[in-house]
């Protein structure tokens, strides 16, 4: 269908906290937003500080040493907003290692546990709302010098 449709609805405690929808020519990832959720508004400021402290680099994931990206170091970004973060820095998780059966069904390695990294996300999309106030400020330093 080319009309709005449900993919995913996301629900936790609170009731419905985000979804996936398409349209004939888009798709959405939406998180809730609605005011009606939200208290204590105040305006950001010292986004453009905030900005600034973000280290950006130029780099290829290991998996895929042929493609170059832009982009951020989770534990970096977590110290100025760790909102867009999850995980912890340098976490570990422990995972289930089935036992490894030979054809006949005979156990040629026992079942283990083992512990691996637990890497760290980056949600960029929340920085978003500090790019905005940061240009913002910009424009305004802008309309100061021009007015000066």
């Amino acid at each position: 269908s080319t009309s709005a449709y449900n993919h995913f609805v996301i629900f936790n405690g609170n009731g419905q906290v985000g979804s996936i929808t398409s349209s004939g020519s888009a798709t959405a990832f939406n998180t809730s937003s609605d005011y009606r959720l939200k208290e204590n508004l105040t305006p950001l400021t010292g986004a453009l500080d905030r900005l600034d402290a973000l280290p950006v680099y130029r780099f290829n994931f290991k998996s895929d040493p042929d493609t170059t990206v832009d982009g951020f170091v989770a534990h970096e970004v977590s110290e100025h907003v760790p909102e867009a973060i999850t995980g912890e820095k340098d976490g570990m998780k422990t995972v289930e290692i089935p036992a490894v059966l030979d054809e006949d069904g005979n156990e040629v390695e026992a079942a283990r546990t083992e512990e691996q990294p637990d890497y760290q996300g980056i949600d960029q999309s929340k920085l978003v709302p500090l790019l905005v106030a940061a240009v913002k400020e910009l424009k305004a330093k802008v309309e100061t010098l021009e007015n000066a």
